[in-house]
């Protein structure tokens, strides 16, 4: 069953999906940059999670969303 989403829905996803991939760009960015072995770690992780986050945001918009 595909559920469809109203479209402040829809718009909300597409918000939440352009900040996870400003989020990533930054956090991969600073990870080259950051001296702090602790620090890089963090950010790596941030990566490897924002990924995840956004490959699933993109399956909800594919799977429930409306054609804008």
């Amino acid at each position: 069953m595909t559920t469809k989403y109203a479209l402040h829905e829809t718009l909300e996803l597409h918000e939440l999906l352009t900040f996870k991939n400003l989020c990533l760009t930054k956090s991969s960015t600073m990870s080259s940059l950051v001296k702090c072995e602790e620090l890089k770690a963090i950010l790596t992780m941030d990566v490897t999670t924002g990924k995840q986050h956004i490959q699933q945001l993109q399956e909800l918009l594919q799977n429930g969303g409306s054609n804008l």
